[in-house]
């Protein structure tokens, strides 16, 4: 029965895997066509839209890639750390996979049709058809249903060993999911009763303000989603494949209590420059903004004393020489590492968005996109690269060849050159004001154009270096998945130690109350401001 659950379990977080690495080969086609475009260098052919390529881009990469990579690696991880699947588990896994797919298939079909380029946001006024909500609804239930299976599982495995401290790995995995259950009622909710109905034509028009602030209430939220499972990565497996152990587990459930905690009542600071929304609120969600970077300090501080002290029981000596001990060969270890240094610059660009007044420059200038590729596509990618580069054999029964882990570490390096000059020539566009996602030809005659036009030309280099990274990666994945030798591949876990874990930190009456009074304080005044004094509300209108 055993060996029964852990193939079912291995097949449901395969499916996830190859549905991500699905999306990010057309998403990321979808991004090049676009970086040449916005170079100049490309005219698209007549029946194909800018704006709709924008859209596939953003919303495969950005939405339908990431969710499916981390419930397949949430499904592995806590399946590795607390026990095969129940019954119950696999059915409602299943149920929710397929649900989500069901919802792909339904939203990318429409936004390929050209009937719902409303861009990776899909603000209103911007209109799609209803079956591209209805998709999304459908991707955001489903994952709920991901959700329940994994839930199941932990309070099963509590059920089973009351009074222990759970593994840490499924402790992290279950944060995230709950941080992404919590926050996808705001987008559920504008989608639901606003978006859906309205595209139905059951209502006529729709409020602008309230749905970007429900979408904002989880489009921050949704960052730290990303960014969860790569923090998985590097607390509780980085530390297991360079040889060393965890530094604290009780400092990194602290962390990802407190990510959980700060993370969602902060979609203000998206809107700063937004009518409606008094002053003092914004400056609150601010603050609760900027009490994020306390957990980042901490996982830094973990992470690199992890590095030393294993580096030092190699028998290295000076105040750097645990650098050279650490294992640059392994492509597990340098891909998620190369990752982590990404973060430290784009962390940086980060607190300039959420800073009122320097948010003034950066506002929907592409600054914002570069940072966004430095977080999402370099942090997280990278990371989750990484996680593939062992999980995937481990679910096939394969091994990670050390050819594969050659080329995954050219592929890292591809990556980053062409990340590097991509995201950096978006910085340097932005402060000179260039738009976030204006195409080339909609510059006119603009005499600022003439100074965006070199960056824009570096950017499709970068781009273009970028897929050719796309398409090494994919022939690894496949490689890996269908083609490697037969045999054995670790799911690396290490070692927490023996120091005792609070039992306040997993006692989730306490800072689930805590969040739901930060997000009462957050949101519900504002919101009553909204209701009471919302202007008229918008007709929509569609893109094309």
């Amino acid at each position: 029965m055993k060996n029964m659950s852990d193939t079912r379990g291995r097949s449901l977080s395969l499916a996830h895997l190859y549905v991500a690495y699905s999306a990010l080969a057309l998403g990321g086609l979808a991004g090049l066509l676009q970086v040449l475009v916005r170079s100049g260098g490309l005219t698209l052919p007549a029946g194909i839209d800018y704006y709709q390529i924008l859209t596939v881009h953003g919303v495969l990469l950005g939405l339908i890639l990431t969710t499916f990579f981390i419930i397949g690696f949430l499904h592995a991880s806590i399946i590795r750390t607390s026990g095969p699947y129940s019954n119950r588990s696999i059915v409602l896994g299943w149920l929710g996979f397929w649900i989500m797919l069901i919802g792909t298939i339904m939203s990318a079909s429409m936004i390929l049709l050209n009937e719902a380029t409303v861009l990776y946001t899909f603000y209103a006024p911007l209109m799609a058809h209803w079956l591209f909500y209805l998709g999304l609804t459908f991707v955001v239930v489903g994952s709920w249903f991901s959700g329940a299976a994994m839930i199941s599982a932990y309070r099963h495995w509590r059920k089973e060993h009351p009074g222990q401290t759970s593994p840490l790995l499924t402790f992290m995995a279950i944060i995230t999911i709950v941080l992404w259950i919590i926050a996808t009622l705001g987008v559920a909710g504008t989608v639901l009763f606003q978006l859906l109905p309205w595209s139905l034509g059951i209502v006529e028009r729709v409020d602008v303000l309230t749905s970007r602030t429900l979408f904002w209430y989880f489009g921050h939220p949704l960052v730290y989603f990303w960014l969860l499972p790569a923090y998985m990565a590097w607390y509780a497996i980085i530390p297991k494949v360079i040889g060393g152990r965890v530094f604290s587990d009780s400092l990194a459930r602290l962390s990802f209590l407190l990510f959980l905690l700060f993370s969602i009542p902060v979609g203000f600071h998206h809107q700063l420059v937004e009518p409606g929304i008094d002053a003092f609120w914004k400056y609150l969600q601010v603050v609760l903004t900027f009490m994020v970077v306390i957990p980042s300090l901490m996982t830094a501080f973990s992470l690199f004393a992890t590095f030393e002290i294993r580096g030092r029981e190699l028998g290295a000596k000076g105040l750097f020489g645990w650098l050279r001990k650490l294992p640059w060969k392994d492509a597990r270890f340098t891909v998620p590492f190369i990752g982590m240094l990404a973060f430290i610059p784009a962390g940086a660009g980060g607190l300039i968005n959420a800073s009122n007044q320097m948010n003034q420059v950066v506002h929907n200038t592409i600054w914002v996109t570069g940072h966004f590729h430095l977080t999402l596509a370099t942090t997280v990618v990278l990371t989750f690269f990484g996680i593939s580069y062992w999980l995937i054999p481990h679910l096939t029964g394969r091994v990670l060849t050390k050819e594969m882990n050659r080329l995954a570490i050219i592929q890292a390096i591809v990556w980053t050159v062409g990340m590097g000059i991509m995201s950096l020539s978006m910085h340097a566009a932005g402060l000179l004001g260039a738009p976030r996602r204006s195409a080339f030809s909609t510059y006119g005659d603009a005499p600022q154009a003439l100074a965006w036009i070199p960056y824009q030309a570096a950017q499709a280099i970068g781009g273009t270096i970028l897929f050719i990274g796309i398409i090494l990666v994919l022939y690894i994945v496949v490689s890996l998945a269908f083609f490697s030798p037969k045999g054995t591949e670790t799911f690396p876990v290490a070692d927490s130690g023996s120091a005792k874990t609070p039992k306040a930190l997993e006692d989730w009456r306490i800072w689930l109350t805590i969040l739901t009074a930060l997000i009462l304080i957050a949101y519900s005044v504002p919101f009553i401001d909204m209701i009471q004094q919302a202007p008229p509300a918008s007709k929509g209108y569609r893109l094309w």
